[in-house]
């Protein structure tokens, strides 16, 4: 990252998950961030100032207060970040050693898309298709974004990463024949303002990889739009993605909103960083805190349904 560049309110908050109306709030209460202005007046927002505010939504994020975290400059912030434990365990190695993925991590850095593809679709080959989604994946994700926050990988670089995963998983995709007679259908999507597509294509590729018959609608949805598509569709599962930069509140209220629009049949599932893995704030709704999770919860739907209700 340049550190000459400077960034505006709305850069900030789709690079952080840290809402405007927030950012102005700490900026009078504990004087950061503390940006300087545009010729016409606007927040301009310096490179490390971003950094910053980066570790301290990391720290928010494990369960910290902003009381302790927004003062705390970036040495005090990663400092406190390597203190603190997460409240998600970190995810499991797989087949991916540390050296593998450090080599990986060099292809990226490269910039050299084939050869990371290439990579990749070696990895599906040794390791199947179920095991790299749910076990390498994870690790994959977990070391380019610490990676990218740490300023040793450019946004350019991680778009590299995230555009061939999702070629190798949509190639993958259509090669997979997935049996109609033993459903359910299940309609993917996000809410509005969640760009990341990475995780709904995980999850998709598990759940027709166990049989389930998968609509994708991609990203931004508004609610009734979704409420409107499983009344046409006879849909039995919504599965919604959050990343770790969408707002946390946004997330529970909206996914409370749609729970009590959909019809009481219609099963809602909730994954990604961006949900809170404490499920009974989300009564009546599925949250899957690993991508793993999603053929446990597939499991547990056809318990529940021995014979798939007919659309």
């Amino acid at each position: 990252m340049e550190k000459s560049r400077v960034f505006t309110i709305a850069e900030i908050e789709r690079e952080t998950g840290i809402g405007k109306d927030t950012l102005r709030v700490w900026e009078r209460r504990y004087g950061f961030p503390c940006p300087g202005r545009t010729p016409h007046g606007e927040r301009a927002y310096p490179a490390d100032q971003l950094d910053r505010l980066r570790l301290a939504k990391r720290l928010l994020d494990k369960g910290l207060r902003p009381a302790r975290v927004v003062p705390l400059e970036a040495d005090a912030l990663a400092a406190l970040l390597a203190d603190t434990p997460s409240a998600e365990p970190p995810p499991p190695h797989g087949e991916t050693d540390p050296d593998a993925v450090g080599a990986f991590l060099d292809l990226i850095r490269m910039h050299q898309p084939e050869r990371v593809k290439g990579a990749l679709q070696q990895m599906v080959m040794r390791q199947g298709l179920r095991s790299f989604v749910m076990d390498t994946l994870p690790v994959l994700n977990h070391a380019v974004g610490n990676e990218w926050l740490q300023g040793k990988l450019t946004i350019p670089d991680e778009h590299l990463y995230t555009e061939q995963v999702q070629n190798v998983l949509r190639a993958a995709l259509a090669n997979l024949s997935p049996d109609k007679e033993k459903g359910p259908r299940v309609l993917l999507t996000t809410f509005p303002d969640e760009l990341h597509t990475l995780g709904l294509l995980m999850a998709e590729t598990l759940l027709v990889s166990g049989d389930a018959q998968c609509v994708s609608l991609g990203t931004q949805t508004p609610l009734e739009d979704i409420g409107n598509s499983v009344e046409r569709g006879g849909f039995d599962i919504v599965a919604l993605s959050f990343s770790a930069a969408f707002p946390r509140r946004r997330a529970m209220e909206g996914l409370r909103a749609l729970r009590d629009r959909l019809p009481q049949h219609v099963e809602l599932w909730a994954g990604g960083g961006g949900i809170s893995h404490r499920p009974q704030d989300l009564p009546n709704i599925r949250v899957i805190s690993r991508i793993g999770d999603t053929l446990a919860a597939l499991a547990a739907w056809r318990d529940n349904h021995p014979e798939r209700p007919t659309p």
